[in-house]
């Protein structure tokens, strides 16, 4: 398990590049607000990369986040004309982004640096949207809000297919899972991921604006 989180982790693009994206928010009464999203992905030299998320509306928000195999991300935001915020620690991290399901230490995948990380082994292995998967039992019993995520990781491409996060109790708190899946020249390409607030009753949806 300890062996598949650090190779998730690693994972990195082989180049920069941009997408243009829409937030679709729906709130516990049913209502729908989209916010337009671009998420440009830097890459250099080093094992470090950055995601910039920037969100539109009436109240514009862009977060920065610097990711390295070896640590938790970190975070910078900024809201509307302000300047831009360092949140360091666990608290900051769970602050949500542009007011959707998605925190930052979910868009930063942090359950991936938690000190437990089992494999759960399956035969034959179990399929999400047509993937046969490897399902990775993350464990953190010190975090806030939940300290068990249980992801199904697809062993062709190494993408995350479905991620449940449970409390101490075992109660579902959110559930992460992407959408429908397109092969495109040998690459497959995502269509859309969402965030099910199981507590709260809400909904967001990453939709991704594909060639």
């Amino acid at each position: 398990g300890r062996a598949l989180a650090a190779e998730l982790r690693a994972m990195r693009p082989t180049e920069s590049f941009t997408n243009a994206a829409t937030l679709r928010l729906r709130d516990a009464d049913g209502n729908v607000r989209r916010l337009p999203l671009t998420i440009i992905n830097r890459v250099g030299e080093t094992p470090d990369w950055e995601v910039i998320y920037a969100a539109g509306g009436p109240r514009p928000e862009t977060l920065i986040m610097t990711r390295t195999p070896d640590h938790p991300p970190q975070y910078r935001v900024r809201t509307g004309t302000g300047p831009t915020e360092e949140t360091p620690g666990t608290d900051g991290s769970a602050r949500p982004f542009a007011g959707s399901d998605f925190t930052l230490r979910e868009l930063g995948l942090e359950f991936l640096h938690w000190p437990g990380q089992r494999l759960q082994p399956r035969t034959p292995p179990p399929m999400k949207k047509g993937q046969a998967c490897r399902i990775l039992e993350s464990t953190n019993p010190d975090a806030p809000v939940y300290t068990r995520v249980v992801s199904w990781i697809s062993i062709e491409h190494h993408g995350l297919m479905l991620a449940d996060a449970y409390d101490a109790s075992g109660r579902l708190i959110k559930r992460f899972s992407i959408g429908s899946l397109k092969k495109v020249d040998g690459v497959w390409q995502l269509r859309d991921m969402e965030m099910i607030d199981e507590v709260r009753g809400t909904e967001t949806k990453l939709e991704f604006e594909l060639n």
